[in-house]
């Protein structure tokens, strides 16, 4: 019996690329041929791809800082639409999924114009403008939270709550329960997301250091930039601070293991992962997201009681406070964890295949 081909179209960050792969290893399990097209940016996370075909199909957001730029912007566009019209033509899948975002944009325009099915993520609370041009377009469009805004009252039929794609290491994760209700030490993780959070580097050591002078005992699991690490580590040597530095990692639950407290901008990708392994966190939204849906999701989440929301510019001022204030009395912290533990995504793969298969015997 032949296989059902599927392409997946995505690119860009962690936050695109780490959900795209999960779902392409889960559909290779269900005996399905998949194709994965990224950009340049999202090829280098992709090293664990096996029987995986990857497809590099360039591509950029709509740039408009000026009118060179924003030409040069609309022609790459228009090459990786042409481009992603032949590879579609050769191959002719049964289905395509984009994961969301300006490299998904061109390849589901090209199965619009070949009249390919198609569907759309969206694991933001605010559906992103590659998602929301699309969607006219889409057969359906795969959400994490029913909450999103932006759908279009005629197409919200086409809305099905899937829930959070997160890798499969995510979702056997279950050591969290002897580490996690004892703050005696404070174990902080912080992380920027795949790119490494700039002012993370520059703003959090100082807080850290005032932590450790107030006599609180902690340890500092810091993600960052490479040009950064010989800074962090003078400082937090200096100090006397215990820590570890590390750049991007495939590894992430090795640091989810050692944690009790997480500090993290606030992509959809990285609050869904961090929700499923149950660690009290602060979300400090990129203040520069598109449509703010980093501050969104984070708003989210922290209406539901599952996270502290700090805004950027009050690190400095409010950070300290807030976590010397949970050490002394952590009833906050454990109350996160409850609410953390209402939810859970261990049956997104579940849901997905049986939306999947429904989607792709449908007849037109």
């Amino acid at each position: 019996m032949t296989k059902k081909k599927i392409l997946i179209a995505t690119g860009g960050t962690g936050g695109h690329i780490f959900p795209a792969l999960s779902l392409a290893k889960n559909l290779i399990k269900k005996n399905y041929d998949i194709t994965l097209t990224s950009d340049k940016r999202g090829l280098k996370y992709l090293r664990d791809t096996n029987g995986i075909n990857l497809k590099k199909i360039t591509s950029s957001p709509l740039l408009k800082k000026n009118i060179f730029i924003l030409i040069y912007s609309v022609l790459l566009i228009c090459y990786s639409t042409v481009k992603s019209l032949f590879l579609l033509s050769l191959s002719r899948p049964h289905l395509i999924i984009g994961m969301g975002g300006y490299s998904s944009f061109p390849v589901c325009t090209a199965a619009t114009i070949l009249r390919i099915k198609f569907i759309i993520y969206e694991n933001n609370l605010i559906i992103g403008k590659a998602n929301k041009y699309l969607l006219d377009f889409a057969e359906k469009v795969f959400v994490s939270y029913k909450d999103l805004k932006g759908i279009k009252e005629k197409n919200k039929k086409k809305v099905i709550q899937v829930g959070n794609i997160i890798r499969q290491e995510i979702i056997e994760f279950n050591n969290y329960e002897d580490l996690k209700n004892e703050f005696d030490i404070i174990n902080i993780l912080v992380l920027g997301g795949s790119q490494g959070a700039k002012i993370f580097a520059e703003k959090l050591p100082q807080v850290f250091k005032d932590l450790k002078e107030s006599g609180i005992p902690l340890t500092v699991y810091q993600q960052c930039q490479t040009n950064q690490e010989d800074v962090l580590s003078k400082f937090y040597k200096n100090h006397n601070i215990k820590f570890e530095i590390f750049n991007f990692t495939n590894k992430i639950s090795d640091y989810y293991s050692k944690s009790n407290l997480v500090i993290t901008r606030s992509g959809a990708s990285a609050l869904g992962e961090l929700i499923n392994v149950k660690i009290p966190l602060i979300a400090i939204p990129l203040p520069t997201s598109a449509d703010n849906h980093q501050y969104i999701n984070a708003k989210f989440y922290e209406t539901k009681g599952m996270c502290f929301l700090l805004e950027e510019k009050n690190i400095s001022k409010d950070l300290y406070k807030l976590i010397s204030s949970n050490f002394k009395d952590n009833t906050k912290f454990n109350s996160i964890i409850l609410n953390q533990r209402q939810y859970s995504d261990k049956d997104i793969f579940n849901k997905l295949n049986f939306n999947i298969e429904k989607i792709i015997n449908e007849k037109n």
